[in-house]
């Protein structure tokens, strides 16, 4: 009969600390940004710690600059930690690198308690391990209760031989010894009990080689250690919890165990969205341009295609969660007093693209013009349009922003009121140009040189002159804004006119008429 260990986290009793750790292997995708977002909103709600602690003790896919690259998302993103490499506190190092020792003695600790063993198996051995054991139902034998002892570790040699070994410098790594025939069960915040059977859990490596602790051993001393009270992580880590739950137990008592949450995927048109897909489904993956330091080869982000980091994040918590309401556009103060992580979703979420993009139309339809001047200056200086008067531009991002998806949108949407169209879409208005027409604009050019300068004034000047001409005002609408825009686009044509100025709009009906 199997013996059933059923453990309940931590209570909201103590102060609320959660952590983000990612590893340094690359840029930060769509997955591990909402991650973060939801540590961050909870711990915010619970007037809590938001804690970042870089995981780095796979040194061999250390990728340099992704350290920099992660805070760099962070600060984008707004959400900034409380204690990080970066921002210091009073439990680090934050960095797994620099508390190799740490992990060791409490490795050694369980050897010398019972729960752990030195295996000094060659790659080669382990390799012929795989060979013998495989068969057709288990194609990829593991190391566990029912070969460990086939294998060479302290389970199988004798205490001397053991020593010596270790004596002579015999290359080891320390293995969990993980209970047979026992089942374990935690409570999960989103998925409710979740159960594992033993038999089917691995001896995972705790201590490598290199003397690095693994994720399973530096992840459970690191959150004693910091005193995490939460833990939320993706559900691709539900496989490793046994392992985890029982070194709580070892280690440091059930009683100081994290709430643990896993959080259901990101999906993409083809299951999991990972940052190995790039681009390939025709939208970022990553939150800002990451350039991978082997390739050369620089991956477009959020950011950089025109996204608002509000909008970015906005449609990040929905993926998976919803607050129970119809709404959608949420600012970070509404997230976090709504946030709640028995409202996340079990079930992977997928994105869309489209959806992503609405959601930044409506947060630039939404912010304030002040808001958007500096990046939409930033975007026209870069293509070469100089901004003199930022006054004049707040009132240009007033007239457009209704008809921007992304913020580059703004440099075609708002050019031509630095520059003259350097062509104009002529071919629109040729079938149904005539002397007629051109007799008007000829004559409303002069009229409105010695006007009352405003939107108003000149479209009812224009419409008294269409009748006085008897020409319905529609059919010269279209023709007047070609003159002024170069296209069929842009807010309403008076406006253009008002903020062009009596000048430039005189001398740019004068120019449409020669091509005309």
């Amino acid at each position: 009969m199997k013996r059933v260990s059923r453990f309940i986290f931590a209570s909201m009793s103590r102060k609320v600390r959660v952590r983000f750790a990612p590893s340094p292997t690359g840029g930060l995708h769509l997955g591990g940004v909402r991650t973060v977002l939801y540590n961050y909103l909870f711990a915010k709600k619970y007037k809590g710690d938001f804690i970042v602690r870089i995981e780095d003790t796979d040194q061999s896919r250390y990728v340099p600059g992704a350290e920099e690259y992660i805070f760099d998302t962070l600060k984008w993103c707004g959400m900034i930690p409380d204690e990080s490499v970066q921002h210091g506190g009073d439990f680090g190092p934050y960095r797994q690198s620099e508390r190799k020792e740490r992990y060791k003695q409490f490795a050694l600790q369980l050897v010398n308690d019972g729960y752990a063993y030195y295996a000094f198996d060659t790659p080669e051995e382990l390799e012929k391990m795989r060979q013998d054991l495989k068969t057709e139902h288990n194609p990829t034998p593991q190391y566990d209760h029912h070969i460990r002892m086939k294998m060479r570790n302290s389970l199988t040699l004798s205490s001397d031989e053991t020593h010596k070994l270790l004596s002579d410098g015999e290359r080891f790594v320390i293995r969990i010894k993980v209970p047979e025939n026992d089942q374990l069960s935690f409570t999960d915040m989103i998925r409710g009990e979740v159960k594992f059977d033993t038999s089917t859990v691995d001896d995972k490596v705790l201590l490598k080689a290199d003397g690095m602790p693994t994720y399973h051993l530096a992840v459970v001393v690191d959150d004693h250690q910091m005193q995490i009270s939460h833990s939320f992580r993706g559900e691709e880590w539900l496989p490793s919890a046994p392992v985890h739950i029982l070194l709580w137990k070892y280690l440091f008592g059930l009683e100081n165990m994290p709430q643990w949450a896993h959080l259901p995927l990101i999906l993409g048109p083809n299951g999991k969205l990972s940052k190995r897909d790039g681009a390939k489904y025709g939208f970022p993956v990553f939150a800002m341009n990451w350039t991978d330091p082997k390739t050369g080869e620089t991956t477009e982000g959020f950011k950089e295609k025109g996204f608002l980091p509000e909008a970015f994040l906005n449609y990040l918590a929905l993926l998976g969660w919803n607050d129970g309401s119809e709404q959608e556009i949420f600012s970070m103060e509404d997230l976090i007093e709504r946030f709640s992580m028995e409202r996340v979703h079990s079930a992977g979420a997928k994105f869309d693209y489209e959806k992503a993009k609405w959601f930044n139309h409506e947060w630039i339809k939404k912010s304030s013009n002040s808001f958007l001047l500096p990046q939409v200056k930033t975007l026209l200086e870069t293509n070469g349009i100089t901004i003199v008067d930022d006054t004049l531009l707040e009132k240009i991002i007033g007239l457009i922003k209704d008809r921007c998806t992304l913020l580059p949108d703004f440099v075609p949407q708002s050019s031509f009121f630095f520059q003259t169209p350097a062509t104009i879409d002529a071919d629109a208005i040729r079938p149904k140009w005539n002397e007629d027409k051109k007799k008007f604009f000829v004559a409303y050019s002069e009229k409105i040189l010695n006007s009352e300068w405003n939107a108003v004034t000149l479209e009812n000047m224009f419409k008294e002159l269409a009748t006085e001409k008897n020409i319905k005002p529609g059919e010269l609408q279209l023709p007047f804004r070609i003159m002024l825009v170069g296209g069929k686009f842009g807010p309403p044509v008076f406006q253009i006119a008002e903020v062009l100025g009596k000048d430039e709009t005189v001398k740019r009906i004068d120019g449409a008429l020669k091509i005309f």
